[in-house]
């Protein structure tokens, strides 16, 4: 037996059969941190899966799809306006309010269909971090200071991030871009008029379905919040009418998918949940058994769910069991991290930026987060660090980019968001703290 070839299994197998011996199993933080960890993706699965990821991943298979290359290429491309590609990146956020693993598939949609990696990764950051309602939340919770500086500071980060990228890894980008141009273009089949109001139909799903009550009974929020079901419901008939008249799909097909749904939304109308569940099992069995370019929109999409899901899902799984949910413990105390980043010093807004990238925070949940800390003497400087790192990353959300795009650009990423809302943090605490 050549030993020189057979210790690296051996120390494997040592190392696994030594944790499984002292696994703490009967000890309070480490049984409590597993049933976190089975909580959080369970309220993940409920809350998350069927409203946000599979509308995004519909998305994303569409860009695949119905998007051509060249029109990507053409407004992020590497070879875009600059001005274009970037203004038309940092401000997605905007309309798209999604979280940090939400925007995944339609990263990975516009990156696989030739944006330049620096609008790209402008889009991956601003996506989820540059959410409208998140920022006026902020700013009537913690402040309109805290507020504004997030806005600034998201939309800066986005531009100054995705230039980054670009410069770092110019030389890859020019052998990717010269792969590109060498392609050839498929027709268009449909105007641009028509995709745009077919991809608007399907933000608005997305959009709307999960729209967020807001603290108060009164005032757009809350009248939008009312009718979010009613809205959703428009853009979703408008979508099955675009599929039977543009897209050639059979309207007994779409009928008889629509049917389930309006059964249940009027029987059942106050879990509005079995409905919209309904839809998409319907959507998805007409487009799976379509042969044409429907067909292959359905393809697309469940090539993102395959290789995009799991790894979310087990990202959430791990994030739950070192910090928990909202309110519970994991096997890391809560009251370390509030100790940690009391003050304006660079270790507090740096433990808040990096803390933050590794924590999972849904749409809006940041907020009452951070106002919790706050209150437990968390400094106004890592506040705002960890408003514009954590939204933007997540553990889950940090596994599927190095899926995508690869380790050495996934890790450059994360660290110029840590580094760059750590610096920010310093700055605004020191003029506002």
């Amino acid at each position: 037996m050549n030993w020189r070839e057979e210790w690296k299994p051996l120390a494997v197998i040592a190392t696994i059969f030594l944790a499984c011996f002292y696994l703490p199993v009967g000890t309070q933080r480490f049984d409590s941190a597993i049933l976190e960890a089975f909580h959080l993706v369970k309220w993940y699965a409920r809350e998350h899966v069927l409203l946000c990821l599979i509308p995004a991943f519909f998305i994303a298979g569409a860009i695949s799809v119905f998007v051509s290359q060249g029109s990507v290429m053409k407004y992020l491309g590497a070879k875009a306006n600059k001005v274009l590609a970037y203004g038309v990146a940092s401000v997605s956020g905007t309309i798209l309010a999604v979280c940090s693993c939400t925007v995944l598939p339609l990263f990975a949609g516009i990156w696989r269909m030739g944006a330049g990696l620096g609008p790209a990764c402008a889009f991956l950051y601003s996506g989820p971090a540059i959410n409208v309602l998140a920022i006026v939340m902020t700013a009537r919770v913690l402040g309109p200071e805290l507020g504004m500086a997030r806005a600034v500071g998201a939309i800066s980060f986005s531009v100054i991030i995705g230039a980054l990228m670009h410069i770092i890894f110019r030389k890859e980008e020019a052998g990717r871009t010269e792969i590109q141009m060498a392609q050839i273009e498929e027709d268009v089949k449909r105007p641009l008029w028509q995709n745009a109001l077919y991809f608007a139909s399907m933000v608005g799903i997305l959009v709307f379905a999960n729209w967020g009550k807001p603290q108060t009974d009164y005032g757009l929020w809350a009248v939008i919040f009312g009718a979010k079901w009613v809205v959703t419901s428009v853009f979703a008939a408008a979508l099955g009418a675009m599929l039977v008249g543009w897209f050639g799909v059979r309207t007994w097909k779409v009928g008889v998918a629509a049917v389930p749904v309006i059964i249940l939304a009027l029987i059942f109308s106050e879990q509005p949940l079995l409905a919209f569940t309904a839809g998409v099992i319907g959507l998805s069995v007409f487009t799976s058994t379509d042969e044409g370019e429907v067909g292959d929109w359905f393809s697309s999409s469940w090539g993102f769910a395959k290789q995009i899901l799991p790894l979310l899902l087990f990202g959430v799984l791990i994030a739950g069991a070192l910090l928990g949910r909202v309110g519970y413990e994991g096997l890391i105390p809560s009251e370390w991290v509030a100790k940690a980043v009391g003050g304006n010093s660079f270790m507090a807004n740096f433990f808040a930026s990096f803390a933050g990238a590794f924590m999972y925070f849904a749409t809006l949940t940041e907020v009452p987060i951070v106002q919790g800390l706050i209150g437990a003497g968390m400094g106004k400087g890592p506040a705002l660090a960890l408003l514009l790192a954590g939204p933007a990353l997540s553990l889950p959300n940090m596994l599927v980019i190095n899926s995508i795009m690869g380790a050495r650009k996934t890790v450059v990423f994360v660290g110029l968001v840590i580094v760059m809302a750590t610096v920010s943090g310093l700055f605004y605490g020191a003029v506002w703290g």
